[in-house]
């Protein structure tokens, strides 16, 4: 199910989730949707690996390890035609060769710029990746589709002007390299939006609410097929909505089975941010940040962790995925400044380390991509 915080007061700063153009020039070729190297044309209908049935070939490539995936994409048509789809990752899977990577927007400490980057598991190490094409824009989503990186409207803003959109782009992580393809544009929503909810479910996208082209509250939703490359508006929920971190003390609930609206009331607790790991709900308490608020989905109940903090607790947090495991990250530049992880498996009173996992920047939002 979806569930969809309501709206809050907002806060300066929230949601600051802007590309950066510095390095706009470099991508010349953004008229078109695609961006590919130069190829040499090929029958579409020779076979993957000569002398092996096609299945058998589908498997030996989804044995590459992750970070030769782009080079082999560069190999024929034929090839990253596979690794782009959702087959290669379900035969990635069956040959438990999948990999987990996190993906940072980030800004640096002055706050004149932003960018994407990468950290894979073995290394913990950042590397960027080239900007989203199009405006400089903030108040737009991203979700993991399909080992896809999705980045969703938002608004840009042009002498005092805001500008909701409707846009749609693509990175797709598997070919983290200029050499072959960088962003790709999909199907615009039927209604541009800015400061929205947004959620992948069952490999459907749906969002929810937000502001409109005239800076109107929003009930209208939508849901997104990657199969057809379709939006299509569903059941508009209860009442105008934004914001995806925040609420007050009722969860909106949509029933993709139904295709309907629910209400949840139950001892909600107003958040600042929150993630979804295994069958529990996390979230950052709006009031007092030093504490998780858990929810179980099983029993329908909340209980609160303390975090183990020695500074202020004006400090801000927004929370990250890896390796199963729950982090923290300071939305506060400086060295001093460390990111907290949360192991809810971990024995009574081990829960809580110090990762060394840490964004180049000032931490503005993450996605994990398992592929």
């Amino acid at each position: 199910m979806v569930s969809v915080f309501a709206d809050l007061e907002k806060m300066p700063g929230r949601n600051m989730c802007f590309t950066n153009l510095a390095n706009q020039d470099k991508l010349s070729c953004l008229q078109t949707n695609h961006f590919f190297a130069s190829e040499v044309p090929e029958n579409d209908d020779s076979p993957i690996l000569p002398g092996l049935p096609d299945d058998v070939a589908k498997h030996c490539l989804a044995l590459v390890p992750r970070s030769n995936v782009p080079t082999i994409g560069g190999v024929c048509k034929r090839w990253r035609s596979f690794i782009q789809s959702k087959e290669f990752i379900t035969v990635r899977k069956l040959a438990g060769m999948v990999e987990e990577w996190l993906y940072f927007l980030t800004m640096d400490t002055e706050g004149e710029g932003t960018h994407w980057e990468f950290m894979d598991r073995p290394s913990h190490k950042c590397q960027a990746f080239p900007p989203m094409p199009g405006p400089v824009k903030a108040g737009f989503e991203v979700v993991v589709l399909n080992g896809k990186l999705l980045v969703i409207a938002g608004y840009s803003t042009t002498d005092r002007s805001t500008f909701a959109s409707a846009e749609v782009y693509q990175y797709d992580s598997l070919l983290n390299k200029y050499d072959f393809l960088f962003w790709s544009r999909l199907s615009k929503m039927n209604v541009a939006r800015y400061d929205f909810a947004c959620a992948e479910v069952n490999g459907l996208v749906y969002v929810v609410g937000g502001y409109g082209l005239h800076g109107e509250i929003l009930s209208s939703a939508e849901v997104y097929d990657p199969d057809t490359d379709k939006w299509t508006l569903i059941e508009s929920v209860r009442r105008p909505r934004w914001g995806l971190c925040h609420g007050w003390k009722f969860v909106d609930v949509y029933d993709p089975e139904v295709h309907g609206w629910g209400e949840f009331k139950n001892d909600s607790v107003m958040v600042a941010a929150h993630a979804v790991l295994g069958k529990k709900l996390f979230c950052m308490e709006w009031k007092n940040q030093r504490k998780l608020a858990i929810f179980c989905s099983e029993d329908n109940s909340w209980k609160m962790v303390p975090l183990p903090l020695t500074r202020s607790s004006s400090v801000d947090f927004r929370f990250g995925i890896f390796d199963e495991k729950l982090l923290l990250f300071s939305l506060e530049a400086g060295p001093s400044y460390q990111t907290l992880l949360y192991d809810p498996n971990a024995a009574k009173g081990s829960e809580w380390q110090i990762s060394d996992v840490k964004p180049s920047g000032v931490f503005l939002c993450s996605v994990t991509i398992k592929a």
